[in-house]
């Protein structure tokens, strides 16, 4: 089971960025899925949590700004980053909590993080 981030990049203050993490291998069910964003020096922060019946929360940092989503077809969330902020700049990491086939209680997975760099 992998989780895959995808969509970092380079982009100046303002400007928006749209990361995408899909989970592949064999799995009963997803839970909550999330985004974290972790600097040099500082803990890795969550940012944005959505509920396997889509109910979200943000940090207050990125309310109205970011936007997180998923398709349970495509095993995937999503975080539509808009208005971004030199602050933003961090690498970004996914995390699931995976149903797997027979195991009761789901299990925490990572995805291996994407660069977010926003210039000024």
């Amino acid at each position: 089971v992998q989780l895959q981030a995808s969509g970092g990049g380079l982009v100046q203050a303002g400007g928006s960025l749209r990361l995408s993490c899909a989970v592949s291998g064999s799995i009963f069910d997803i839970n909550a899925m999330d985004w974290y964003r972790q600097t040099p020096g500082k803990q890795r922060e969550l940012v944005a949590t959505i509920t396997s019946g889509r109910d979200t929360n943000y940090a207050d940092s990125v309310k109205g700004r970011f936007t997180i989503s998923r398709d349970n077809a495509k095993n995937t969330v999503y975080l539509q980053m808009n208005s971004l902020k030199p602050e933003d700049t961090a690498v970004y990491f996914c995390n699931a909590d995976l149903y797997l086939p027979g195991r009761y209680s789901p299990q925490d997975y990572w995805g291996q993080g994407t660069l977010v760099t926003v210039s000024s």
